[in-house]
């Protein structure tokens, strides 16, 4: 469980999905908490190095089901006068089947019936939820194939927080972030001998952003597999962005090259640490000048009821690149960057300089639950501080209070602070089971930002307010 295959790192928590508000131990109602944690959606398995700490065995499984139906009011609001309030009542049907610890589906979308506001001939269903193929995508909450120890894995749903291994292209991606767009992405992993390969793509059903990180572990090429795999590596990855689903824009390309070694490894039965160092190098082909270097140290602790990533980095920026271009702000980025001066991320000229970028991601649990991945606790803070003076943030955190009956989240995104044109982006909500956990309350709020047809952003924000029942208790 390395920093640079860490699924800790990947964690998919969605800030909008129920949050289940109760402890439970059978496999369905597992499979439930892993729907729609806030604190970390079911992950792609990873096939990296050996693991900090050894994964009890799972007890047999057999298949099992459950059944969810939340209704909410939610309103849409302007911002500075653009646009009109619009209510709608929203239904969201979930039924999540589980099949073991390599087998999981889950599917459910959110359907908006128009109630109140709007324009006068809008239909009764919100049409930009359904207007494009990739949308129909939201039907896959998540599906999971195969974990961990298989060979070839496979996860497909929504990405939230999505960073590609070391994260030094795609780093805390979220391919909803446009609150029209609602494709469902998809992560394929392998490993074969000394080579690790991960896979994604935004968009099953669209062509969008697509890339790949190959990763081989230099040791096992030179003197066959060692005692502790990953090591010493050498990776390479590359993304493109297509541009033609979730709004037209200008595609783009970027590669990387890292190298990582592991040069501390402390494992006993109750914790494991690791520290790592690493190294890398990307551009832009096709653009000449276009490239940055990054050099940092990373650390990952693990033990029974605590999860912890750090990673700090020093970064060089040169003719347009960066590290981490597609980041938690991309999806509207491509549309129009935060800043005094607005074209679209490929057409803008990123300043050349210096930064320091730091990452933390902590997962604590008052008790041991074996697979469940579920936290009392839950924060990821990322920051990058630039030599030019700008400053971007982006966090999360989420809490279950009153024996998990209770959940409260809170989720931020900070892009050009002190600077002209900040771009903010906040969301809340707050979960609580009511008698015994059958029925819920729910309420949620936040802004948003559309893209518009002629590439500008226009300003919104939401609030819901509804209950929920299944029957996973």
């Amino acid at each position: 469980m390395s920093l640079k295959r860490s699924w800790t790192a990947l964690l998919l928590p969605l800030l909008l999905s129920p949050v289940p508000g109760w402890a439970t131990e059978s496999a369905v109602k597992q499979a439930a908490d892993e729907d729609d944690a806030l604190v970390g959606k079911p992950a792609p398995p990873s096939s990296g190095s050996a693991p900090l700490l050894p994964t009890p065995a799972a007890p047999g499984r057999r298949w099992g089901y459950v059944l969810r139906l939340e209704a909410t009011t939610l309103a849409l609001l302007p911002r500075h006068g653009a646009g009109e309030t619009a209510g709608f009542v929203q239904l969201e049907p979930t039924l999540v089947l589980d099949g073991g610890e390599k087998l999981g589906l889950s599917v459910g979308a959110p359907v908006r019936l128009r109630a109140w506001g709007g324009e006068k001939a809008a239909s009764i269903v919100r049409k930009e939820d359904w207007d494009t193929l990739s949308d129909w995508g939201q039907w896959v909450r998540f599906l999971t194939l195969g974990n961990e120890s298989s060979p070839v894995a496979l996860w497909a749903g929504s990405l939230d927080i999505y960073s590609l291994l070391s994260g030094h292209l795609v780093r805390h991606y979220s391919n909803r972030a446009n609150p029209d767009y609602h494709p469902a992405g998809a992560v394929l992993t392998g490993t074969l001998g000394p080579f690790y390969a991960e896979a994604f793509t935004s968009d099953v059903l669209g062509a969008r952003l697509m890339g790949a990180e190959v990763e081989v572990d230099v040791e096992h090429v030179l003197s066959g597999r060692p005692p502790q795999p990953g090591r010493y590596t050498l990776a390479l990855s590359a993304v493109h962005d297509w541009g033609r689903a979730g709004g037209t824009a200008r595609p783009v390309t970027l590669a990387h090259l890292d190298s990582t070694a592991v040069v501390l490894v402390r494992r006993d039965k109750d914790l494991g640490f690791e520290a790592q160092v690493f190294a890398g190098w990307g551009g832009r082909p096709g653009v000449g000048g276009a490239w940055g270097a990054v050099a940092g140290v990373g650390a990952d602790v693990v033990s029974p009821t605590l999860d912890l990533l750090a990673r700090l980095e020093a970064r060089r920026q040169h003719g347009g690149f960066r590290q981490g271009y597609f980041g938690p702000d991309y999806e509207l980025a491509r549309f129009q960057v935060a800043g005094a001066s607005a074209p679209s991320l490929a057409d803008a000229s990123f300043p050349e300089g210096y930064s320091a970028y730091g990452e933390l991601v902590v997962g604590w649990d008052a008790v041991h639950r074996v697979a469940e991945v579920r936290r009392h606790l839950h924060l990821v803070l990322a920051v990058e501080a630039f030599s030019s003076g700008r400053v971007d943030a982006d966090g999360r955190f989420a809490v279950q209070l009153l024996n998990r009956n209770l959940g409260v989240a809170l989720r931020g995104v900070a892009v050009g602070l002190r600077q002209p044109g900040t771009r903010y982006l906040t969301s809340g909500e707050v979960r609580w089971r009511l008698f015994g956990g059958a029925l819920y309350v729910v309420g949620q709020g936040g802004t948003l930002l559309y893209p518009t047809v002629d590439g500008t952003l226009r300003p919104g924000a939401f609030a819901s307010f509804g209950m929920g029942a299944d029957n996973a208790r």
